[in-house]
């Protein structure tokens, strides 16, 4: 049976299970039939013949293998895994053939679900300078052609411009793929996808992924086929500067030097060797600013200097260093396929984290009074207080990035104003980009904002705007691997993370109480919605405020997520009290993990050596 036939009978709503899959392959050939029943009358019986129960078994556990292989690789609202050998307890799984049924899969699912009736679907493709990018992307051609699509080269590119390639005259694709794995090793690699609607969600990956699982598992090659039209190269990325540089220069308007409105300004640039060079030649050369003392522009897809990761400290202490150096206004570090991105002020403080959400958020509030402002649930107290104390609003959501922005979406539409949506981790998306995470973007209203300040008379740089973000005392994140089978590990996480939720509403653990954030119909510890469009859940979590027992004062909080990219828990916790977290750590560890039986199944190691250390 082909793979179309195998679709046309999921399509009549045929019961068939996964073993009936197995019929086109070779080997299976004679002796007895199996017979497969159809749901509707109007189907023949489907059979197929099998030498033996024995023989039958294993060609479906090689098919469930096959499968699982393909439906593993998604990460949440992305594709991740290995795409080359070298890291240890680890095996390559992002294979040409991995990629290719992917973005056939993709192919199909935007032509069934996104054409404008116009014709042959376009798809764009960017990707980093990750080593392993050259023989996936004739992968990703391959299963576009298979798909019948027309693919379009955009070769090195960042994320944000793989959308805005769906949106900017003339190019306007369909769709468009990156090819990135972010931060993580040069070993890995992964795919994000977008249309114009924006990045996909994780359901709609979670379908792509199924589909292209049935499609890899069936093919008796897993060889990547050759490319059957070749794509059309497009210089891209110097529109998308182009863009970047006229927003800054309508939006600032220069009253002397309108065409080079960043004359006077030396901005440090630190690409670590990712994609985001392009910012400094094509963006800030061309807007009259110095750039001299940026660092690691070359792209290098063994990033041999530090992780392109503004949350990595060497990453941020290197552009402390030639901010300081220089005596720049600001410095800025890009992550690799730039959708993330921090800063450096003027005075080698770094911005990232908490603290970039703080002035995203000043800078947005001016524009935008009363503003509600979009996070995780990792951030601080007093975060949430230097956003209300400016007007505005602070919903509190579930951690990812899209899970974050896809909820400023939803307020919008609910007529909730919402403008900016941002994670801890560096993602951020504003209303008037489209509700893109762009880290680009992000960089550019900061250095607006920097430059009015300046016109306005203000020498004090960027980072006068936060001086009053109160940060926590304490901070600190554990982890719990599971210890079970990888297939097995998703059930664990969540049991572990429901009983959680448990205890603390039986009260059995005092004090602690689920948070909630009402004004954005978000209830259970930041994690369900309560409205009458919930999202889907994609990684359970919840967050517990945590008050002192006599005078209910609360002082901190414990959130508990499961991870979508390693088989493990991670619980940060925060403290405005000296040995708050060292408390909040031993309850969690004796009066949850242990009292309730979870830790049968998890390693507690991590929260025995922190206790251990800290007493």
């Amino acid at each position: 049976m082909s793979s179309t036939s195998t679709s046309s009978l999921m399509a009549s709503k045929t019961v068939i299970s996964k073993t009936a899959l197995f019929s086109s392959l070779p080997g299976i050939v004679n002796r007895s039939f199996i017979t497969f029943a159809p749901a509707s009358p109007s189907i023949k019986p489907l059979r197929t013949r099998c030498s033996s129960v024995t023989k039958f078994d294993e060609v479906t556990n090689s098919l469930d293998e096959d499968m699982d292989q393909i439906r593993r690789l998604q990460n949440g609202s992305d594709v991740r895994g290995v795409a080359l050998e070298g890291e240890k307890g680890r095996t390559v799984d992002l294979t040409p053939a991995a990629v290719e049924a992917i973005a056939e899969s993709f192919g199909e699912w935007v032509a069934a679900t996104e054409s404008n009736g116009n014709g042959v679907i376009k798809v764009s493709l960017g990707r980093d300078p990750r080593v392993s990018g050259g023989k996936l992307s004739t992968a990703v051609f391959a299963g576009l052609a298979r798909a019948g699509c027309l693919a379009f080269d955009m070769g090195l590119a960042t994320t944000p411009a793989c959308f805005m390639s769906t949106l900017l005259s003339p190019f306007e694709y369909d769709a468009s793929i990156m090819m990135t794995a972010s931060h993580l090793p040069y070993t890995r690699n992964g795919l994000k996808f977008f249309t114009k609607r924006g990045g996909l969600t994780s359901p709609e990956v979670e379908k792509i992924c199924d589909l292209a699982a049935r499609k890899y598992a069936t093919r008796q090659t897993k060889v990547s086929t050759l490319i059957r039209t070749r794509p059309t190269q497009v210089d891209f990325m110097s529109a998308y500067s182009k863009h970047l540089r006229e927003i800054i220069k309508e939006r600032i308007n220069h009253p002397e030097h309108y065409d080079t409105p960043l004359k006077g300004f030396q901005i440090v640039v630190n690409a670590g060797n990712g994609s985001g060079g392009f910012f400094t030649w094509d963006v800030l050369d061309k807007l009259g600013a110095d750039t001299f003392g940026s660092l690691y522009l070359n792209p290098d897809g063994m990033f041999p200097n530090h992780i392109p990761n503004p949350e990595n400290k060497i990453a941020m202490s290197h552009t402390r260093a030639a901010v300081l150096e220089n005596s720049a206004d600001l410095g800025v570090v890009f992550d690799t396929d730039v959708d993330r991105s921090g800063v450096v002020d003027n005075r080698g403080n770094p911005i990232n984290g908490d603290k970039l959400i703080a002035l995203m958020s000043a800078i947005v509030l001016k524009e935008h009074p009363g503003s509600t402002i979009v996070t995780d649930a990792r951030t601080s107290m007093g975060l949430t207080r230097f956003i209300t104390e400016r007007g505005g609003r602070h919903c509190l959501y579930r951690v990812g990035y899209r899970n974050v922005i896809d909820k400023g979406v939803e307020l919008n539409k609910d007529g909730i104003e919402t403008h900016l949506m941002m994670e801890t981790s560096g993602h951020g998306a504003v209303k008037e980009n489209h509700f893109l995470d762009d880290g680009a973007y992000m960089v550019v209203k900061i250095i607006i904002e920097m430059v009015r300040m300046r016109l306005a008379g203000s020498n004090e740089g960027i980072g006068s705007l936060i001086e009053d973000l109160e940060e926590p005392l304490e901070a600190v994140e554990l982890r719990l691997n599971i210890l079970s089978e990888p297939r097995d590990a998703k059930a664990k996480g969540i049991e572990a993370i429901e009983t959680f939720r448990e205890y603390i509403e039986e009260g059995k653990l005092r004090g602690w109480e689920l948070g909630t954030c009402g004004d954005c119909w978000v209830s259970e510890g930041c994690l369900v919605d309560s409205n009458d469009h919930p999202s889907a859940i994609d990684a359970h979590m919840y967050r517990a405020r945590v008050s002192d027992e006599e005078s209910g004062e609360e002082y901190g909080w414990v959130h508990m997520r499961q991870s979508i990219h390693n088989p493990n828990i991670a619980l940060n916790m925060q403290s405005m009290l000296p040995g708050g977290c060292l408390s909040m750590t031993r309850v969690f560890r004796d009066k949850f993990l242990e009292a309730s039986g979870i830790a049968r199944f998890l390693d507690i190691s991590d929260f025995d050596n922190y206790i251990g250390g800290q007493s």
